[in-house]
Order: C-alpha cells, then structure tokens, then sequence
C-alpha cells in the first residue's frame, strides 16, 4: 500500500547520504585550509543532515520497508571555497524542490505522515541553501580577505593556546 511512499522516502534518504559525505568532505579540506568558521558549518550541517536520514529510516521501517543505505551521486572533489559553497547551495535547492514534490505524491496516495516529513524537510533544506548562499555573497563580495579573515582567527587562537572551532 505505501510502496511509493517508501520508495521516495528511500530517494531522500540517498540524497542525505550524499550531503553528508559531501559536506565532511568539505569539511575535512577547509579545516585543513585554516578555515574554521567554514569547516563548522560544513561539519554541523551534515549533522543535520544525518539526522533527516534517521528521520526517513524510522518512517520506512514503520511502513514495513527497508531502508536502502546508499548515496545518489560520488562525492564531487572540490577544494576551493566558492567551489565547495556553489554546490551545497544547488543541492540544498534541489533537495527542497524534490522534498515538495515528494511531499505532494505522497498526499496523493493518502501518506499524510511522509507528506508532513518532507514538508519539515523542505524548511530545513531551505535554511540550510540560505546559510550557503549568505557565505557565498560573502566570499564573492570580499573574496580572499574574508577566508584570510578566518585562518587568522585560527593562528590567534592556537597562539593563545586555544584549540580550534569544533
């Protein structure tokens, strides 16, 4: 009765695991860069993002599905910022266009619970493009003065003897 339903929720459940390696592996390289303010956004959104997965895992299961463990796409090896932030801002789009209209099928085939799971999705992939895109303004306004900006901030901190932002 619900296989269509599972079958989408399996969908955004594929598409969360890709964020998730995408944006660690975003994570990782900035970190790596001095970059920290960057690297913790990357790392606390895919957080998030594992999140939504157990979200849509636990709706499968109560509908008797089962919950496919794999990723839509290869993580993409990008290692410059406006690069990395383009991305996330297209997939975070993506994802909430396709959480709406999945939102929608699942209405029409009488799974209000799946719907309103996708619809709660669609708000946080919203918030989640904005915060992308908001850094991407920054680096295209200011460019390598605000990533500058923030290795800096790393350097006074490991000075002072402070570990940096987790």
């Amino acid at each position: 009765m619900y296989e269509k339903s599972i079958e989408l929720l399996n969908k955004g459940v594929a598409d969360e695991m890709t964020a998730v390696h995408q944006y660690m592996y975003f994570h990782f390289h900035l970190d790596d860069q001095g970059y920290d303010l960057l690297a913790g956004m990357f790392k606390r959104t895919a957080i998030q993002e594992m999140g939504h997965i157990e979200k849509l895992a636990e709706r499968i299961l109560f509908l008797k599905g089962a919950v496919l463990m794999k990723e839509s796409e290869d993580v993409k090896p990008i290692h410059d910022v406006k690069g990395m932030l383009e991305l996330a801002r297209s997939m975070e789009e993506q994802s909430a266009r396709d959480y709406n209209h999945w939102a929608q099928e699942c209405a029409a085939n009488a799974d209000s619970i799946s719907k309103k799971i996708f619809e709660e999705l669609v708000g946080d992939e919203e918030r989640h493009f904005d915060q992308f895109d908001v850094e991407l303004d920054k680096v295209e306004k200011f460019g390598d003065r605000y990533l500058a900006l923030q290795s800096i901030e790393r350097s006074k901190s490991l000075a002072a003897g402070m570990p940096a932002e987790e």
